[in-house]
């Protein structure tokens, strides 16, 4: 390795931790909320951390439609990363999921709609990444474009029953939502670079 490759590596990885730690401090300065108090915060990062995941697999399936359109090869590798990414986003919010129905609802309800449904796309999304990872990428942009849609579709016919529709756009408090699109735009953030990484790696590969 050269040294201006091992410059950039270290470059990349300053930005990763940079990010996190962004990520960190704009979740532990998160204004309170009347109603949760401090657990609102759990909320904030929760919700940021879900949009981020639904904008990521949307942006894969967008990419796959129109490599698909376009047969531009670089674009099905485009889908593919951002599938993935979007997918682990995916699989790591249920976790904060848990820890704001602990905190706030005083207990898991593991029975309520958006959160089963979203289990359900977790579990779906590991095993469709798994797959696709041994298919040419062509199949991640038919498979991303379709997994998205079902996404979506889902998530637009969950039922509410004690997963509050849009707690941040319906507050009105300025500061909150402001502090939500600064937050949400760090995760996203933090989604490009994962997915640059992915990409560096699947062009080296297949040059190699």
């Amino acid at each position: 390795m050269n040294l201006s490759a091992l410059n950039i590596r270290k470059v990349s990885l300053a930005s990763f931790f940079a990010v996190i730690l962004g990520i960190l401090l704009l979740t532990a300065l998160a204004p309170a909320e009347k109603t949760l108090g401090g657990n609102a915060r759990i909320v904030y990062l929760h919700g940021a951390w879900v949009w981020a995941a639904l904008i990521t697999i949307l942006a894969a399936a967008v990419a796959g439609l129109v490599a698909l359109v376009t047969r531009q090869m670089e674009l099905h590798y485009w889908s593919r990363a951002l599938g993935r990414v979007g997918t682990l986003f995916w699989i790591t919010f249920l976790p904060m999921s848990l820890i704001a129905m602990e905190t706030n609802w005083n207990g898991l309800f593991l029975a309520e709609p958006r959160w089963r449904m979203a289990f359900v796309f977790a579990v779906t999304g590991i095993l469709l990444q798994l797959g696709l990872s041994l298919l040419e990428p062509i199949w991640s942009s038919i498979c991303n474009l379709a997994y998205g849609g079902a996404l979506l579709f889902s998530i637009l016919g969950a039922e509410n029953v004690m997963h509050p529709a849009s707690p941040i756009r319906n507050s009105s408090s300025i500061a909150i939502q402001l502090f939500f699109i600064s937050l949400l735009g760090m995760i996203l953030l933090l989604a490009g670079l994962v997915t640059s990484w992915l990409l560096k790696l699947e062009f080296s590969r297949s040059k190699g």
